[in-house]
């Protein structure tokens, strides 16, 4: 589970918009590009590269 704290401040690496948590896949969605960042180990990677398109 990711801190409320830190998902307030972490924005999308490639557009700076919001990012949702998905709870049931441990990953952060961006919307607007269409990306998910995994979280590792309770890290979220927010690598461009390391995405996976939606």
């Amino acid at each position: 589970m990711i801190d409320k704290k830190l998902l307030d401040i972490l924005v999308c690496p490639k557009c700076k918009g919001d990012l949702e948590y998905d709870k049931k896949n441990d990953r952060l969605i961006c919307h607007k590009c269409k990306l998910a960042y995994p979280i590792k180990d309770d890290i979220p990677v927010m690598l461009i590269d390391e995405a996976e398109k939606l």
